[in-house]
């Protein structure tokens, strides 16, 4: 339905959706290859999960470390499901990522010739569920040297055009003789200062919008982690998978200041411990590896603990190192604790599980291509096979980095460019602006708490049919709302938290067992047989949510 008063920009080769680092590593990569490319931002070019990730990145960089030894503790981790081939390839390729990120200029942590890191010039730190120090860092705030660092070589490169503060709405699809389902030309996007849906035509074009972990009430992550690539590729027509893995991080800052703030995982690989109100540690009975188990492991048993005593949180004690050891290792988050009166030399810290990171995602094969002609979903929107049922703590920059640099490699590879089409602009000839925002607010509320209580940590069969009653109730308002009014940032992220939660649920629903990060009360047992839950759209259900719901072997 065109409509001549839409705003469309120059066309691009490549449109990026994202601008973490899996979206600026793929534009980087790209940039060199005589391709035009678009970089879209919700915000700020450097605003986003990346920003905020603390401990570092996983690879193989110690001489007493090895491939197969990372390859078998990620795949302990992820409780069978992890495919060994995408393990394989991103560990493979984790030296090569990391010396591509040292080339740019990130700032890595130096060793300092004590700390058992076998000669090698970076200090590696070691992590829950890793066997060896293999965590290369930049101190205790790794997302902002990494980010930082590419966001200022990608405003300094001409190929690359940055949009920021646009939004993604929607993917373009258009007949193509050669696809079934069609190919993507492009992407509307919501200009989002000057308040118009703009047309971008691409030949491609990449997701990398991040995860959707703020469908829950408590999240360690910025606001733009609400699902958008996700949600536009299922209503596009691509296959999604293990949407029920959501992981939550064991240790969240709980202070009404910092509801996000992480605590990190490093602390606990430097011996931090988890106590109770009465000072006593209870991590031992609910694992061997006690603190340094998988983030699953500490997570439910906090959770546990917590329901059990009636506490509100519990305590996370490294006061057995001195103020000289923390200022070195974790100046970042000492400086923002003694900004809250929280002295972690002295004191332990009160904390809380969070959502964290979401382990499903959009399907895609080694070079990050997905099931859509024409679009790509690399970083934590996508579903490599990677993590499996449980994401290992810093494997997932080191996924951002390998596929980017994957995908980058495939679409510069790609011979000549399609022939432009007349694309159809954004229509807004039927709607009117909105007097009623408590509404978007209202069921953007109601949404996460009930996300939180019924399809969290720990889930019953009961729980998530009442989750899945009413996110269909909350789908049709939503749906009927959106085709009345203009679309604002609130409604678009609404529209696609709704859907990514309906993902998750049908998918924890048809799972019938208890695998890493999907607790159910009614199937306590691990079945036999590893399988991924494949959830497909029905086309010509899809306006209204259709689903088809099968299994895949590994």
């Amino acid at each position: 339905m065109p409509d001549t008063d839409s705003q469309p920009y120059p066309r691009f080769d490549v449109v990026v959706v994202g601008s973490g680092a899996a979206g600026l590593t793929l534009a980087l990569r790209l940039a060199h290859s005589g391709q035009r490319i678009a970089v879209i931002s919700k915000g700020a070019l450097a605003e986003g999960s990346t920003l905020y990730a603390q401990g570092g990145i996983s690879a193989v960089l110690d001489a007493d470390d090895s491939v197969e030894a990372h390859v078998a503790d990620t795949l302990a981790a992820g409780a069978g499901l992890c495919d060994e081939a995408a393990v394989r390839h991103t560990v493979s390729h984790s030296r090569e990522a990391i010396e591509w990120l040292i080339d740019r200029g990130v700032p890595f942590t130096r060793a300092d010739g004590n700390e058992g890191d076998a000669g090698y010039a970076y200090h590696l730190n070691r992590e829950g569920g890793h066997s060896h120090r293999r965590i290369i860092h930049a101190e205790d705030a790794t997302g902002r040297a990494v980010e930082t660092t590419l966001e200022g070589l990608t405003r300094k490169t001409p190929e690359i055009t940055v949009f920021e503060h646009h939004m993604a709405v929607e993917l373009i699809m258009m007949a193509d003789d050669d696809e079934p389902r069609g190919r993507c030309r492009g992407v509307y996007v919501l200009d989002i200062e000057a308040d118009v849906v703009r047309t971008f035509a691409a030949d491609r074009v990449v997701l990398a919008t991040g995860g959707a972990n703020l469908v829950y009430l408590y999240s360690s992550n910025p606001h733009a982690a609400s699902g958008d690539g996700i949600a536009m590729a299922w209503r596009a027509g691509a296959r999604v998978a293990n949407m029920e893995f959501m992981q939550f991080h064991p240790t969240c800052l709980f202070h009404p200041q910092a509801r996000s703030f992480l605590i990190s995982e490093a602390l606990r690989g430097e011996g931090a411990v988890l106590r109770l109100a009465d000072g006593s540690r209870f991590m031992p009975r609910h694992d061997a590896r006690a603190e340094l188990a998988p983030r699953d492991v500490v997570a439910r048993a906090i959770d546990a603990e917590m329901k059990r005593t009636g506490q509100p949180h519990v305590w996370l004690d490294i006061t057995h190192h001195d103020k000289a050891f923390i200022e070195k290792h974790f100046p970042g988050i000492n400086q923002r604790c003694l900004e809250l009166g929280l002295d972690m030399s002295r004191d332990p810290l009160p904390v809380v599980p969070a959502a964290h990171y979401t382990c499903g995602g959009v399907i895609t094969d080694l070079a990050g291509r997905t099931d859509i002609a024409g679009v790509y979903a690399v970083g934590e929107c996508a579903f490599t096979g990677l993590h499996g049922a449980n994401r290992m703590a810093s494997n997932s920059l080191l996924e951002c980095i390998v596929y980017a640099s994957a995908a980058a490699a495939d679409i510069a590879a790609r011979d000549g460019t399609l022939e432009p089409l007349a694309l159809p602009n954004w229509d807004e000839s039927r709607v009117t602006d909105s007097d009623e925002e408590v509404i978007v607010a209202h069921n953007w509320q109601e949404l996460r708490r009930f996300m939180w209580d019924y399809v969290g940590i720990v889930r019953t069969t009961k729980r998530l049919e009442r989750a899945l009653h009413r996110i269909e109730l909350l789908r049709r308002e939503i749906h009927d709302y959106y085709g009345s009014f203009r679309v604002t940032p609130g409604l678009l992220e609404l529209r696609n938290l709704a859907q990514v939660a309906e993902l998750i649920i049908r998918s924890a629903l048809d799972r019938r067992e208890s695998r890493g990060l999907h607790f159910i009360r009614d199937y306590p047992h691990t079945l036999p047989r590893a399988m991924h839950t494949v959830l497909s759209p029905e086309p010509e259900r899809n306006a209204n949510g259709g689903f088809g719901v099968s299994y895949r072997p590994l």
